[in-house]
């Protein structure tokens, strides 16, 4: 089995923070969104990827060859951003297997290992997630038996609550390119080619594709929904104080993520707030905030805020967003 991981989006709605650094590489909790993914792929025995890169992909090879060096990694360039259908048509020279497709906005907690025990009647796996608000999403109708029956775009009307969080599995990768094909050739709708309407083909012309749960999903396209998912991610085991920090007279919450190296001096932390290695906070009262390593903070009273790396600030109140290299001097 091999995995393809479409990322060659500019990550417009977490700029500035991604005007440096590509969306999947914006870090989570300490770590870049995508390690986690490539961690499940690696316990699932994954060792081939191919990357659809665009934007910044140099920073992704770069990244993936230092933080992952035993995976064997392919590297195509979307040039034109044409849709997701697009992104995976450039990988069919190494889809010679069965693919695991993953889009690397959000994070799932999600058992892949359902593929090793799928029943061959089976083409595929696309996962899903029921949620209230479902005019939001791409929703997957079901028969009686779990089977996709359509992808519903945004829907008005309740005819499904399960959003498509863009995780799928594919065994049958011929059908799969041909519902590419067929959706390439026709008409773009709004210049974008859709990978769900290649499922709807792969439907309509015999395949079953089975619809599986997630017991959560965790959005991190967005300013405000990182910082949400960074939440989760302190309260489910990524919080504590490295052994090499320094923390004086400061009050640090449970929440509190400090990597090694940082000095806390006269602080409050928490509640969810990383502090990243070698960063340096003196006088600060931190909320909901992700400080990047090397910065220097003194003074400030932040919340719902990301900090990049080797940034200095003073005197500031707020919420502020970032990029690395910053310098923000207030009174």
């Amino acid at each position: 089995m091999k995995a393809v991981i479409p990322l060659a989006g500019r990550g417009t709605r977490l700029r500035p923070h991604t005007l440096t650094t590509p969306k999947p590489l914006v870090k989570v909790a300490g770590r870049p969104v995508m390690s986690y993914i490539l961690d499940d792929l690696e316990k699932l025995g994954i060792e081939e990827v191919v990357f659809v890169v665009g934007y910044l992909g140099d920073v992704v090879r770069a990244y993936v060859a230092d933080a992952h060096p035993k995976l064997k990694a392919h590297y195509v360039v979307q040039e034109v951003q044409d849709g997701t259908a697009g992104a995976v048509k450039l990988a069919e020279p190494w889809a010679d297997d069965e693919l695991l497709i993953l889009f690397v906005d959000t994070l799932f907690d999600a058992d892949l290992t359902r593929v090793r025990h799928l029943d061959p009647s089976w083409a595929g796996i696309i996962w899903a997630k029921e949620v209230e608000d479902y005019q939001r999403f791409g929703v997957v109708v079901t028969d009686a038996d779990g089977a996709m029956t359509r992808i519903v775009e945004k829907p008005s009307t309740p005819v499904s609550k399960l959003a498509n969080i863009g995780l799928y599995y594919i065994r049958d990768t011929p059908l799969l390119f041909r519902g590419i094909d067929h959706v390439i050739a026709s008409p773009a709708s709004g210049g974008e080619f859709y990978l769900t309407d290649a499922f709807q083909y792969m439907v309509e012309h015999g395949a079953r594709i089975q619809t599986a749960p997630v017991g959560g999903w965790y959005d991190c396209g967005k300013v405000t929904t990182l910082l949400e998912t960074h939440a989760h991610l302190l309260r489910s085991g990524r919080s504590g104080i490295d052994a090499s920090a320094q923390v004086e007279g400061s009050d640090v919450d449970a929440s509190v993520r400090v990597e090694a190296g940082a000095v806390i001096r006269n602080s409050k932390l928490g509640p969810n707030v990383t502090v990243e290695a070698g960063a340096v906070l003196d006088g600060v009262t931190l909320r909901d905030t992700m400080v990047g390593g090397g910065s220097q903070l003194r003074g400030v009273n932040l919340y719902e805020s990301i900090v990049g790396d080797h940034s200095r600030l003073e005197g500031v109140s707020g919420s502020v967003q970032l990029g690395p290299w910053s310098e923000v001097l207030g009174r």
